[in-house]
């Protein structure tokens, strides 16, 4: 959102996982994770993340060296979900003992107006009003024109996946996106956090396009871990494994961060739901359909 506004200059810190764009990666590490995922499963990362929760433990340091070095004006945080980002109680109790003039702006979108609105607080608070208005205009209409193409189309039966283990249907802006893109989405969660459901609804809801984006993975990630998934009785009676239309997604850039890159997932999506309006051709490091061959091998 910062480099999308022109501000990439006046970045004096970022957390672990900003990783785009690659000129990101090059500024000060503010923000680290205390769980190294790359070498846990699904499950594994899912009973590390509940444990600490349960406890009381977070899951996240703070710089606090670098921040007294660098004196930000302006600190960007989020309170959406505490799993994938430092809480807001640490980041305010930290710039307290540090800054008394650092404004604290924390970003908490339910949906993609909520996102747009962000970039205009965004704008607002680091002098960028007219960049961040002229960014808002260009996503509403990539938005409006996915909405006016998919309006008129049947609406196949779509589940987008959040976790594979155990089974997590999605939720905030998601299921918006696939209504917009031409989806029905009956066991996202519009609005709210994401959720484990069992595995059984997703077989009786029998999806016509799986669109497979675990948060924080991309789309290599995402497709290695399809056999945690394809394990569950019934995988191979479901209609999308049966027809070829499963994705897997770079959801860590495309549908988990609430950012601009968002609309870009929605004309992704809209790609995967309806091919034969929006075409079929995709970028596979950002989304790929998953070969029948490891669709219905048996695990």
């Amino acid at each position: 959102m910062v480099y999308a506004l022109g501000l990439g200059d006046q970045l004096c810190g970022v957390t672990h996982e900003c990783d785009y764009p690659p000129e990101a990666r090059e500024k000060p590490v503010a923000v680290r994770s205390m769980v190294d995922t790359s070498r846990l499963s699904q499950r594994e990362i899912d009973d590390t993340v509940v444990e600490s929760m349960a406890h009381g433990h977070g899951l996240y340091t703070i710089d606090k060296r670098l921040l007294r070095e660098v004196l930000p004006d302006v600190v960007i945080t989020q309170e959406l979900c505490d799993v994938c980002s430092v809480s807001l109680r640490d980041v305010l109790s930290t710039i307290s003992d540090l800054s008394r003039s650092c404004q604290v702006v924390s970003l908490k979108p339910r949906g993609l107006n909520g996102v747009l609105e962000d970039i205009l607080t965004v704008g607002e608070a680091c002098g960028a009003e007219p960049a961040a208005e002229e960014l808002v205009r260009s996503l509403e209409a990539r938005i409006q024109a996915v909405r006016e193409r998919a309006e008129a189309l049947d609406r196949p039966r779509v589940f987008c996946v959040e976790w594979f283990d155990p089974i997590f249907a999605s939720g905030h802006w998601v299921p918006e996106m696939v209504e917009i893109a031409g989806g029905e989405d009956a066991l996202g969660l519009p609005g709210r956090d994401s959720r484990k459901i069992p595995w059984e609804r997703v077989v009786a809801f029998d999806p016509e396009v799986l669109v497979l984006m675990p948060c924080g993975f991309d789309a290599e990630r995402t497709a290695e871990d399809i056999p945690l998934i394809s394990k569950n009785e019934g995988w191979q009676s479901v209609a999308a494994v049966r027809n070829g239309s499963v994705f897997a997604t770079n959801g860590s850039a495309y549908y988990s961060r609430p950012g601009p890159r968002l609309v870009e997932g929605l004309e992704l999506m809209s790609r995967m739901i309806h091919p034969e309006t929006f075409g079929s051709k995709m970028p596979p490091e950002r989304a790929r359909r998953v070969g029948l061959e490891l669709l219905r091998s048996p695990q």
